[in-house]
């Protein structure tokens, strides 16, 4: 498993690239707007992790800018941590039969969402091209929120 990302929506870009770059210090590594879906990503790191994001490997910041205007409460504005996974369906199989459940069921063989006991929201990625679709994920209903 390989740590990837932790995601944050934000409601203002300058105002908060002005906060996690010019005041804190981080460099925005990508940006890629999302007509489709109405949002931005923005994804940001560390200077010293330029090299390892150039690299394809992590850790990143995103930043979410959703296009439609949403007032977040209850921590909605914090968004998932993201693991990459060698594959992605037997991991899942290992979590539910250790009891977690699968929020969203990785019916695309690329992704799934979990939750922590505390309600924290954790994407699961498959590593690399997506598995084929198989049961019983593909025709798996999601369950709760993530």
């Amino acid at each position: 498993m390989e740590f990837l990302h932790t995601m944050v929506r934000i409601t203002n870009i300058d105002a908060s690239i002005d906060f996690y770059c010019n005041k804190l210090g981080l460099v925005e590594f990508s940006r890629k707007e999302y007509e489709n879906g109405k949002f931005t990503l923005i994804f940001l790191c560390a200077p010293d992790d330029l090299k390892l994001a150039e690299q394809n490997r992590k850790p990143l910041l995103e930043l979410t800018y959703n296009w439609d205007k949403e007032i977040y409460t209850g921590g909605r504005n914090f968004g998932h941590l993201a693991f990459s996974v060698q594959n992605i369906y037997e991991t899942c199989q290992k979590l539910l039969d250790n009891g977690v459940i699968i929020n969203r069921p990785p019916r695309d063989g690329h992704m799934a969402f979990i939750n922590s006991p505390d309600g924290i929201s954790i994407e699961l990625l498959q590593k690399g091209d997506s598995l084929e679709p198989q049961e019983p994920w593909s025709s798996m209903e999601n369950s709760g929120s993530w």
